[in-house]
Parts: C-alpha cells; structure tokens; sequence
C-alpha cells in the first residue's frame, strides 16, 4: 500500500511530467517507496483448436443467452507475467529501448517500482527501439501525405487510396498507431494498404508527433484528449471528415482501428463521435475514460492491480456506446493486462443485458464462442455477441500465447506477431458488415 508520502510524489511527478520537466518527475520517482515486489506465475493453460473464417476453422461452439464478454473470457484468461516486459516485436522478442527522456533510464529507483517504472516508460513516456523494418513492395495505390488543422490543433496523416478508386465513394479506415510509431510503420506492420487494394477502400493514418507526446502515443489518458469536439478526438473526427469530402468518400461506412495507446483512442471516438463511426476495432487497448493522469494510466494498463491500481480493481467510467466493436487482445500481453478487452467489451452496447438495451433492438440476444486456431500460429478464442435482430454487434478475440503486439501483422513493421489470426483482415471482415445507421438508405 502506498502511503500519503508516496502519493503526494506520483501527484508532483505526474504535473511536473506535464509540465514538461521529466527530469525532475523521474528524480521524484527515484525515492519513491519501499522495496517491495509480488511475482505472479502465468498460467499456461488454454484450449487449442483448428482454424476458422477462410484461415480459421470452428472446431468448437458453444451459446449462451445474455452472457458478457467478462463471464465468456474468463475461463481461458491466463494471468499476466510480472510486469515491465517491453512489447512484443515482430521476431517474438522485446524491442531494446533507448535511453529515452530520462538519462540514466531507472537507475536508482526502487526495486518495488523499477519493472512497473520501465512498463510505464515504455508504454507512455520512453521512445523504444522499433524493430527493424526490411524493405517491402509498394502497393499499386497511392500513398500520399497530408496536414489537418482545425480549432483544436493540427496533425499530419497519410492518406492510401487504392488504384481502384476513381472517384467513387469508398469506405474510410482510419489507422490509429501505438507509441513509437509512425504512418509508414503501422501501415506495414498492420499490411492494412494490402487489403485495401483487395477490397476496396481508402485508408487514413493520422500521425502523433513528439510535440504532442514524447513517445507519439496518443494522449488517451488525458482528459482534455477525451472529450467530443476538443482535444485530439475533435482532430480525429475533422480529418476524417475532411478526406471523406475532400475525395467523395462514403459518410455511412467510416471505420476506426488502432493498437495500444491507439486503440484506446479509438474507443474514445467511438463514445464521443458515435454519429461519424460505423464500427471501432481495438487492438490491445483500454476502456475510455478510466485515468487522467499517468498514475492512472499506469494502473489501468496493470489491470487495476498493484500500487497504482486503486485496490485491486480498475476504475470504471459511465461511458457507453453502441458503435459495433471487434477486439483483439493477446491473453500475454505485459504491457496492458488481457483483462482490459473485457473492460473495452463492457463498454460498448452490445453486452449489455437483453432486457436493458439503450434501444429497442439494440440489446443483446445471444452470444457465440469459437475455439480456433491458425496453421502454424496461435490457439484462440472468439466470443461474438449478437443483438435483439441477430446481427454481430460486438466480436472479442483472444489470442492465446500472444504479447503486446498486432495479431497476424507483417515483421516489415514494428510490434506484430505474425503467427495470427490476421487482426486486419479480421477487423475489415466485421467492419464491412455494418454502416452508420443515420446515412443507410434503407
């Protein structure tokens, strides 16, 4: 437990951190508790199957009526390993990290704190070391750059368009990276261009600088960043709109994915601008709304355990949405806890009870769970939730054995596993079947 001494120091650290003066925060940090440290053993167990969907085959099924995602997954969590790990790269091994905004990385700090410090550093505040990138063939389409300024600031993107456009109005898939990342990176890394090309449709990546955050994430665990028509989703949700004008692109069939810090900055949008999205694809992130500030930000990443954690248990937030959501989450994730995607299910309308739905249709009448795997890859489990009209509101995958890193993604980019299932193909699978409901002509 944390004293009043330890938590007037991660208050100081966390304003002098977005004072800017993380030198001093660090500083603050190196004295901060007592040496003490809980170690937890993973549990290796979980439920192996063939492969489904084309790459995946059902081998098992099970229904059940009005059951949340939360009692659906629990039964083939595996606990999280100590914390601290770095995320995952494309070869399966932890990306080595540069000395960051703080000479010295941890040095001096606290054993109790040095592994849960390095996590946060990574993850929030350090710039790690990509993985290396090979070189790749262009996609016949175009890749262009772009800049997006309106009231609440300005962010640069880049906008692919698939050699089949010409004009007619595509779907928008708006790619949201994770920290450390770039446009270029995530684009290779996710082979989302690839897939535009083959099914039609155009992709925006919007790009973090380090003005903005030291490590490019986005600032999801700000509150100024989680509000609609502020901050960055007021950005986000301009940009969007300005290509979908700029190029005549289809108003009804708006997506938005994105991985850690932006897959939490996805669910962001979807609660605050759930009139521009059709569906929302999370990968690897965390619920909206539950910090706004580092500490928070660490102990919502730690599954709500640990010093940061608030007593064991995650905050959680009032917010909903019924914007249709595919979430990914590797079961070894280390750097944020597997049991933040059932957080993320629970926000969305989906899982709510068949008797409480926000609409008439809109509750949840039957939910589905498939057990897979993919050749030569990972073992997995899909839980897909369908409303009061049988249609997939809500798809939860999680994959078995994976880490913090972009399921079936491509080892030209950083922070992918290539042993699937494929998260992009996936994710524009379930995104295809919806439409904004405001703009569906019938």
């Amino acid at each position: 437990m944390i004293g009043a001494t330890m938590t007037r120091r991660m208050e100081e650290a966390t304003r002098l951190t977005r004072a800017g003066k993380l030198h001093e925060a660090m500083a603050i940090l190196q004295g901060a508790v007592p040496e003490a440290r809980s170690k937890e053993t993973p549990d290796n167990s979980y439920r192996a199957g063939n492969t489904f969907e084309g790459s995946c085959q059902t081998i098992d099924e099970e229904v059940a009526v009005s059951r949340s995602a939360s009692a659906e997954s629990e039964a083939h969590r595996t606990r999280e390993p100590s914390a601290g790990a770095a995320p995952s790269s494309a070869s399966g091994h932890a990306p080595q990290a540069t000395t960051g905004p703080f000479p010295g990385g941890d040095i001096g700090l606290p054993s109790a704190w040095r592994d849960k410090w390095r996590q946060l550093r990574e993850t929030v505040v350090q710039q790690p070391k990509p993985a290396r990138r090979t070189s790749q063939p262009a996609e016949p389409g175009t890749f262009t750059a772009g800049c997006f300024s309106n009231h609440a600031g300005t962010r640069e993107y880049k906008l692919y368009l698939p050699s089949g456009y010409h004009g007619q109005a595509l779907p928008l898939v708006v790619m949201l990276h994770g920290c450390t990342q770039d446009p270029d990176d995530f684009a290779a890394g996710t082979t989302m261009n690839r897939l535009a090309e083959e099914q039609l449709c155009c992709v925006l990546y919007p790009a973090q600088p380090m003005t903005a955050n030291s490590s490019k994430c986005w600032n999801w665990f700000k509150a100024e960043d989680q509000q609609r028509e502020g901050g960055e989703p007021a950005i986000l949700a301009g940009m969007a709109r300005q290509v979908i004008d700029a190029h005549g692109l289809d108003a009804s069939r708006v997506y938005v994915a994105g991985l850690s810090a932006g897959a939490a900055m996805a669910t962001t949008l979807a609660m605050t601008y759930p009139d521009l999205l059709a569906a929302v694809g999370i990968h690897s992130g965390l619920p909206h709304g539950v910090a706004q500030s580092l500490p928070d930000a660490l102990g919502a990443m730690q599954g709500g355990t640990g010093p940061l954690g608030g007593g064991g248990e995650a905050r959680t937030s009032g917010w909903a949405s019924e914007v249709p959501a595919i979430i990914f989450h590797g079961d070894r994730d280390t750097t944020v806890h597997p049991s933040n995607a059932d957080r993320v299910a629970a926000q969305y309308a989906a899982t709510r009870r068949k008797d409480e739905p926000a609409r008439p249709g809109m509750g949840n009448a039957r939910v589905t769970v498939e057990q897979g795997q993919v050749a030569n890859g990972h073992d997995y489990t899909r839980t897909t939730h369908y409303d009061a009209k049988g249609e997939p509101r809500l798809e939860h995958w999680q994959v078995h054995g994976a880490g913090h890193a972009w399921s079936g993604g491509s080892a030209h980019g950083s922070y992918t596993d290539p042993r699937g299932p494929d998260a992009a193909k996936e994710m524009l699978r379930f995104f295809y079947s919806h439409r904004q409901e405001a703009h569906d002509p019938s």
